[in-house]
C-alpha cells in the first residue's frame, strides 16, 4: 500500500504545466499545499489541498461554452496612481492571469458522475459527491484537492529519474438510515487507483467515550481486504472514480488560481 507525502507549503504561481508535461519536471516544482482538512490517521479529521497545473483535456470533465467564464480579462489602463514598485507586482499578476487563463483554460466543473451528483464549493478546497445504492443505502463522499504526492519508479529499464503520482483523499459515508450504524472508508484516490485506508464503524444513536475504531485495513486478513474493496466498488467508488477525481481537481485547481489572483489583484488596485 502506498505512503503519500503530504504537501506543507504553496506551490509556486508559476508551476502552470499541462499533465502532458514531463513528470520530472513536475517532481521538481512540487512543494506541497497550505492546510489541513482531514487527515487519514483519524476518523474525525479533515484534509489538506493544494494548487498544482490543470489538465487540458478529459473524457470526465466537459468543454462546452463555461470556458469564457474563465477567460482573461483586460488590465490594459494605465496605473498612474502607482509606485513603480506597486505598478511592476500588478504587472505581473495581470500578466499571470492572462497567461492561466489562455493556457489550457478551465472548463465548467460537471455536476455528476455515474450515478453521483458533484457538488463544487467554489473558493474551497474540497467537493462533495452524493448517490445512492439500493432502495435504502445513501452514500456521502468528501474529497479534498492535491493534498500529497509519491515518487514511483519512472518506466525505463535505464532510467534512473522518478515519476511523481499526485494524492487525493476521500471520505466515504454510507448510512443505511436511522437505526442503522454508519460505515466510514478512508480512501486514497492515486491518479489511476482507488486505495482503502481506513474503515470505520459509527453509531449514530450515541458516542462511547473511547470508541474503538477498528484495525489498520492493511493488517485485516487478505480474504477480508478484498470483501471490503469488493463491497465499494459495488457502489461505484473505484478506479474509474479515481481518474475522474484527479481530472476534475485539476481544473478546480486552475479554477481556483484564477480566482485568487484576481482578488490579489483587486486588492493592490485600490
Amino acid at each position: 500500500m502506498s505512503k503519500f507525502k503530504p504537501l506543507h507549503e504553496p506551490l509556486s504561481l508559476s508551476l502552470s504545466l499541462s499533465l502532458s508535461a514531463s513528470p520530472s519536471i513536475m517532481a521538481r516544482l512540487i512543494r506541497s499545499a497550505h492546510r489541513t482538512i482531514f487527515s487519514l490517521s483519524s476518523p474525525s479529521s479533515k484534509t489538506l489541498i493544494q494548487r498544482l497545473p490543470p489538465k487540458a483535456h478529459g473524457t470526465a470533465i466537459q468543454s462546452g461554452d463555461a470556458t469564457s467564464a474563465f477567460s482573461s480579462q483586460s488590465y490594459a489602463s494605465p496605473v498612474n496612481a502607482k509606485s513603480p514598485f506597486e505598478a511592476n507586482i500588478l504587472r505581473i499578476i495581470r500578466n499571470e492571469i492572462e497567461y492561466q487563463s489562455d493556457y489550457a483554460p478551465p472548463h465548467q466543473p460537471v455536476t455528476e458522475f455515474k450515478s453521483f451528483t458533484v457538488e463544487d464549493h467554489p473558493g474551497g478546497q474540497w467537493i462533495t459527491m452524493r448517490g445512492k445504492y439500493g432502495d435504502n443505502e445513501h452514500i456521502k463522499m468528501e474529497i479534498t484537492m492535491f493534498d500529497g504526492y509519491d515518487y514511483v519508479p519512472k518506466v525505463g529499464e535505464d532510467s534512473i529519474e522518478e515519476d511523481v503520482r499526485l494524492h487525493i483523499s476521500v471520505l466515504v459515508d454510507i448510512s443505511k438510515g436511522e437505526g442503522y450504524d454508519d460505515m466510514e472508508f478512508v480512501c486514497s484516490a492515486w491518479p489511476n487507483c482507488i486505495e482503502i485506508q481506513k474503515v470505520y464503524m459509527l453509531r449514530r444513536d450515541r458516542m462511547l467515550s473511547s470508541p474503538h475504531m477498528g484495525p489498520d485495513y492493511r493488517n485485516l486478513k487478505r480474504g477480508l481486504q478484498k470483501g471490503l474493496r469488493e463491497y465499494l466498488e459495488a457502489r461505484g467508488v473505484n478506479n474509474e472514480l479515481s481518474v475522474f477525481l484527479h481530472e476534475y481537481m485539476m481544473n478546480k485547481d486552475r479554477i481556483e488560481l484564477i480566482q485568487w489572483l484576481r482578488v490579489v489583484n483587486h486588492f493592490l488596485e485600490k
